[in-house]
């Protein structure tokens, strides 16, 4: 039979009373909608008379790029495509699920409010590789199916400490990967693209910073269970979703 919970009534009600917490010190690295950037703030304006003009400065400044960096970027945006699985996975969790769908409770709110901020980096990077017409879309969008397809390892086991302890690692790992193709891309002239990434890269700092404060709060609050759940989780080791990728 599927194990569908993890967590003691006891467990879960250490979560149920680090809401309050969570409120102050999680939704502060929120964005308000009104002051986030848009993908369509970083690309060509379709509605402008300058618009080929635009595209045509992309693809230029996109020539220079070799086919190696090309690799790591669809591969980062793809990543970034499987947000549906990381919602999933983020409402499996004991003692922080959104359980209907529009909970207000402050778990849920960063939940939902996380994967909307998540939301933009695959939108822009799936649009901007489009322009370039330097990429397979067809193989690129399967490869995004299959892997929301996959869904992820089965390490979380509904178990909030194990999942926080992997966005922590995951979050930084996101930032330095767009950091490294923020610096690649300018290293190569292609200014623009330096600037997208480098804001994405900037996004997923501002999370790591909430779920690294999760776990050290988990630490102060219950440090056996948050050792424990550290030591299996290095154990099960931080894979990032993109092992599962392919292109068929």
């Amino acid at each position: 039979m599927q194990k569908t919970h993890s967590m003691s009534p006891q467990k879960m009600e250490i979560f149920k009373s680090l809401e309050s917490w969570a409120e102050q010190n999680m939704l502060m690295h929120l964005k308000p909608m009104e002051k986030c950037w848009q993908p369509s703030d970083n690309l060509p304006k379709p509605e402008s008379k300058e618009f080929y003009e635009q595209v045509q400065e992309l693809r230029k400044s996109f020539r220079e790029l070799p086919d190696e960096y090309l690799v790591l970027l669809a591969g980062d945006m793809i990543t970034e495509e499987a947000l549906p699985t990381y919602q999933s996975v983020m409402n499996s969790l004991d003692g922080v699920r959104d359980k209907t769908g529009a909970s207000l409770s402050p778990w849920a709110v960063w939940i939902k409010a996380w994967t909307a901020e998540e939301n933009r980096h695959g939108d822009l990077l799936n649009k901007y590789l489009y322009l370039s017409r330097r990429v397979d879309m067809k193989k690129i969008e399967k490869t995004i199916q299959y892997l929301i397809g996959s869904g992820m390892d089965p390490k979380f086991e509904n178990n909030p400490y194990n999942g926080f302890i992997y966005t922590s690692f995951q979050k930084r790992a996101t930032f330095i990967s767009h950091g490294n193709t923020a610096k690649l891309a300018k290293d190569h002239g292609d200014m623009k693209l330096a600037q997208i990434c480098g804001t994405i890269a900037a996004d997923e700092k501002r999370h790591e910073i909430a779920y690294t404060k999760v776990v050290e709060k988990l630490f102060e609050t219950d440090p056996d269970e948050t050792i424990l759940s550290l030591a299996a989780m290095m154990k099960k080791k931080i894979k990032m979703p993109t092992h599962l990728m392919y292109d068929g």
